[in-house]
């Protein structure tokens, strides 16, 4: 039991992470890129200030829902998690099916 409350704990910590739309839109710029990013590129792609995307790239990498790659003097980030994109995807596509109205998927076991 306590190992599974310790997993229950690390994963409300990393919905809590994901609870920031900041941080969504960080990721949802990197998963919508065909390649890794650097901070500037991350900044033209989500109109944040750069202090403000090292700050939640930071927060994201310790928690490993991004990666990142020095590359000469760049620091590129990206998104290689199937499940990271996985979860976002799903959860994008659960918030269109409530815009629009449509009744989501029932009987999933």
């Amino acid at each position: 039991m306590q190992d599974k409350m310790k997993i229950i704990e690390e994963v409300a910590a990393i919905y809590k992470v994901l609870s920031n739309e900041r941080r969504i839109l960080i990721i949802t710029s990197l998963m919508d890129a065909d390649k890794s990013l650097s901070v500037n590129q991350i900044c033209e792609e989500t109109k944040l200030d750069q202090p403000v995307v090292s700050k939640q790239l930071g927060i994201l990498y310790k928690y490993q829902i991004v990666c990142k790659e020095k590359v000469g003097t760049s620091v590129l980030y990206g998104v290689d998690d199937p499940h990271v994109v996985e979860t976002i995807s799903d959860m994008i596509q659960h918030v269109k099916h409530e815009i629009v109205g449509k009744p989501h998927p029932r009987n999933l076991f």
